[in-house]
């Protein structure tokens, strides 16, 4: 995928992501006007009436890059099906998202905290020997894992914090996740959403939190974009420019439950990934570089099967991860929409909600929650347990920084970062 991308093709996702560059201040070089910026919403059937966007009060938080507190708001997106989607300014963080069912009836489909004190305290890394759990955050700058906390850019080597075993994770110790994010409402062409501004420093995640390593090249200046349609499309979409050459990664960390996230278990319902390879890792969760089939694997999702009918075979890929915790290699090919590419499905055992992923990105992280161990009280009052929740986190490749055929994760002076996934909620 490359970062720098062109903005003739005319799809929602690249139109998104026109809006997006248009607020990073490159309007003239890339030739684009507000009015092209607009996304069309597809030509499906939906209620008539425009989503809508509503902002309150959610407390306030400290803010590393500020110095002291800042103020935090909860953003509320909703549509004319039912549909609401809660998003803070703290950490980028989707709280909540209530989507209908065959029978009409909403659910809360992801996992998410109650209050903003429950984020600062609990969402943030170290929490566990294995880190918080980062619901539902905006994750950066490096989604995932790399190798020792390490890597080599322009002839340069580059150090981040340990934060999961001997590894770096998510961004680290201070991750985007744990920012307030400067933000805005936006309304497009049967769309409307909110758009977030993070501005993160050369060296972030190096001394400013208290690490004796480098922290990550260049200053970064990130957008992310949320947007909710008449439809139940929930757009993602990411824009990034740097200062310096640099690595990124980013991705939203939210654990889905489509039967409703108090409903327990979710090893009953059904999730199909269009890829015929996967990541295998080193114990410490570090792709081998050589990617497998999964022809004859538990990792076998191209048809649909439940998450839990092979979860406990004998495999020592899933043993080391405790369950699934991998990167599928994601097909080329295969249906596409808004020019985007099928990466993955989920069924809810019950309720008949189901949830489609599309994506620019190369990858995509399932993770089954398996390291929710029972210490954590949910947005409803109940405890989060070993597979209360799924991921479906789209992303370039883990420690691809340090893996050469892998693909690149650089971004350069001059070159835009965009990359757009739509979350797709309907009934089955």
């Amino acid at each position: 995928m490359r970062y720098l991308r062109s903005c003739t093709r005319i799809s929602w996702a690249t139109r998104i992501g026109a809006a997006a560059v248009l607020t990073v201040g490159l309007t003239a070089s890339l030739g684009l006007t507000q009015a092209s910026a607009a996304p069309k919403a597809p030509a499906r059937t939906a209620c008539s009436a425009p989503p809508t966007v509503t902002r309150q009060p959610f407390g306030s938080a400290f803010d590393l890059y500020a110095g002291h507190n800042l103020p935090v708001f909860r953003y509320t997106l909703s549509n004319c099906s039912g549909m609401k989607v809660r998003i803070l300014t703290y950490g980028g963080i989707i709280q909540s998202i209530q989507a209908p069912g065959a029978n009409g009836r909403t659910k809360d489909v992801v996992l998410g905290f109650k209050t903003l004190k429950d984020y600062v305290a609990k969402d943030s890394p170290p929490v566990t020997a294995n880190g918080g759990p980062y619901f539902g955050e905006t994750i950066g700058r490096f989604g995932n894992r790399i190798a020792k906390g390490t890597f080599q850019l322009d002839g340069h080597t580059y150090t981040l914090p340990i934060n999961n075993g001997v590894n770096s994770l998510h961004g680290g110790l201070v991750g985007f996740g744990n920012h307030v994010w400067a933000a805005r409402s936006v309304h497009f062409d049967g769309a409307a959403g909110v758009q977030m501004k993070l501005v993160s420093p050369n060296g972030d995640d190096g001394a400013n939190v208290g690490c004796k390593c480098t922290g990550y090249p260049g200053q970064l200046r990130v957008f992310v974009t949320f947007l909710l349609d008449s439809h139940g499309d929930l757009a993602i979409h990411y824009t990034a420019t740097t200062n310096m050459d640099t690595v990124l990664n980013l991705t939203n960390h939210s654990y889905f439950n489509l039967n409703g996230e108090a409903s327990g278990d979710v090893y009953n319902q059904k999730v199909m990934i269009n890829a015929d390879a996967y990541s295998p890792t080193d114990t410490t969760q570090i792709p081998t570089g050589v990617n497998a089939r999964v022809a004859g694997t538990p990792f076998d999702f191209r048809a649909p099967h439940t998450i839990g009918s092979r979860i406990n075979e004998d495999n020592r890929q899933l043993l080391i991860a405790q369950g699934y915790d991998h990167n599928w290699v994601l097909n080329k090919t295969g249906p596409t929409r808004l020019g985007l590419r099928l990466a993955a499905r989920a069924w809810a055992s019950r309720g008949g909600r189901k949830l489609t992923v599309w994506t620019d990105e190369p990858g995509v992280q399932f993770y089954s929650g398996n390291f929710l161990n029972g210490t954590l009280v949910g947005i409803s009052g109940h405890v989060y347990r070993q597979s209360a929740g799924y991921t479906f986190e789209t992303q370039h490749f883990p420690n691809s920084p340090n893996q050469p055929n892998f693909p690149s994760t650089e971004l350069k002076p001059g070159q835009v970062f965009n990359s757009t996934t739509i979350f797709q909620f309907s009934t089955f």
